[in-house]
């Protein structure tokens, strides 16, 4: 019956129940294949299953990206679930260079948006290296962060406008977008799709943003872009302790230093250089404890001008911190890591090669904290035997350097069931612990969630609340969030 009415939408040959594709979305966990899988080739598709969703009280979880899938965030809470697989709707709609704007349905990875955009001298804002089959549009919403901490001036950028079609079936066209034109007849009145806010006083793109799809189906997104130039430098600036780097960013921030700025310890920075689990173990034992990535290019009057003060900037600043940028380290160079950055990581994914499996855990905090959390990691693995050399570390400046997505990678075998408990053990007590130290579980996937809430319930029944206004039968991804499976359903 599922598949019949669903058939009758996408068409028979988008929809799937066949156990090969289903097991695709379980995330390998028992109770969770859907029922079937559908695969909407525009919005009003979007709608129409939606609506069906609400008649039938049929969970739905949306999907934009392509497997594999680590955190948890697309797998079925509740039995008899569809997915919409939004693959199909991969068009990128529009580009406009004046205004360096893009407009990408779901399904557009990072690689076919910066092609696109390197046609008009443009590139895309992009996280650390996502896989080969990660969304854009789902990296914009879940607010993977970016690696240029100068231009990130609100915690949902790079989005900007969007169309949304909320669990009640409506559809709604935020910022700039709103209004009774088409997109076409905005773009010939001058409008850009540029500006996020309203319509009126709400930003409704925000109910979305972070959401895990719980609120709403987003079937485009306009998104900032950027100039790109062929001239640029690179440099890594190791150090012993966290603590010179953190004020070195710190510097940076305040001057508004443009350009890319990260920081890696050794595993991470071996990982995300090498191709396998050997080259990256060899590379891990010759680099430094941390390593700070700071890249730049020369965009606009002056390119060369512009980098060369740049680069006597950058090595000022780091001297009088007892830092010395140097243009590659153990065999990683520098510059070479700067072009791998512009697109998305080569497979296997640089997660998967040290040892084949990993599990993240992630939270924002400031940056003069991350030294304090790195301890707490050190202090539980070796309470519970866990290898501290596969431990991963990886700290973003956000919002002009004000915060940082701070992240620590549990990398194991999944092949062994032991260090695959014990990896999971070692998440369990990390969130617990960290977030009692002040970390900020502002993402809280599976397994995260009574411990992200706990201090917060005032914000879990403003979440109740906004979920019954645009989902009011919780079809939505239920038993994501705050949205207990059982809540709702049925009713």
């Amino acid at each position: 019956m599922v598949k019949n009415d669903l058939a009758g939408i996408v068409g028979k040959e988008n929809v799937r129940d066949d156990p090969a594709a289903l097991e695709e979305y379980s995330g390998g966990q028992a109770g969770s294949i859907p029922a079937a899988v559908a695969r909407p080739a525009n919005t009003e598709e979007v709608q129409r299953i939606v609506q069906w969703a609400n008649e039938s009280r049929t969970p739905l979880i949306p999907v934009s990206s392509g497997p594999p899938h680590f955190r948890g965030g697309t797998t079925p809470s509740v039995e008899g679930a569809v997915i919409v697989d939004l693959r199909r709707m991969d068009k990128v709609i529009r580009i406009d260079p004046g205004n360096r704007v893009a407009i990408v349905e779901p399904g557009v990875t990072f690689a076919q948006l910066q092609s696109e955009l390197a046609a008009h001298g443009m590139a895309a804002y992009t996280p650390l290296l996502p896989r080969s089959t990660k969304s854009v549009l789902a990296a914009a919403l879940e607010r993977d962060p970016i690696l240029m901490p100068s231009v990130h001036f609100d915690s949902t950028d790079p989005m900007l406008c969007t169309e949304i079609v909320f669990g009640t079936g409506d559809k709604m066209r935020t910022g700039e977008a709103a209004g009774p034109d088409s997109l076409e007849q905005q773009w010939e009145l001058g409008k850009a799709t540029i500006s996020p806010f309203g319509p009126t006083q709400m930003d409704p793109q925000r109910l979305v943003s972070g959401a895990q799809g719980t609120i709403g189906i987003v079937t485009w997104m306009s998104l900032k872009c950027r100039e790109m130039s062929e001239l640029y430098r690179a440099f890594l600036i190791p150090s012993d302790d966290l603590e010179p780097l953190i004020e070195l960013s710190y510097h940076l921030s305040r001057i508004r230093f443009t350009g890319k700025i990260f920081m890696v310890n050794g595993l991470n920075l071996a990982a995300l250089t090498q191709r396998d689990a050997q080259q990256t173990a060899a590379a891990r034992d010759g680099l430094p404890s941390w390593v700070m990535f700071a890249g730049f290019e020369g965009c606009g009057l002056l390119p060369e001008e512009k980098v060369q003060y740049l680069v006597d900037d950058l090595k000022d600043l780091a001297a009088s911190y007892g830092l010395q940028p140097q243009t590659g380290l153990a065999g990683v160079e520098a510059e070479g890591l700067y072009r791998l950055l512009m697109q998305p990581s080569p497979d296997p994914y640089w997660k998967l090669r040290p040892t084949g499996g990993f599990r993240d855990v992630f939270f924002l905090t400031t940056q003069g904290k991350t030294p304090e959390f790195a301890a707490v990691m050190a202090e539980l693995a070796g309470k519970l035997g866990f290898p501290r050399e596969n431990i991963g570390a990886y700290i973003q400046p956000v919002v002009q350097g004000t915060s940082c997505h701070c992240e620590f990678n549990l990398y194991h075998d999944p092949a062994d069931g032991a260090a695959s408990e014990l990896t999971r053990r070692l998440e369990t007590a990390a969130v617990d612990r960290l977030e009692a130290a002040g970390a900020f579980f502002s993402r809280p996937y599976p397994g995260w969630v009574d411990v992200a809430y706990r201090r917060s319930p005032d914000t879990k029944a403003m979440q109740k609340k906004v979920k019954d206004i645009f989902d009011p039968h919780w079809i939505l991804n239920p038993g994501k969030l705050c949205f207990a499976t059982g809540e709702k359903r049925g009713n």
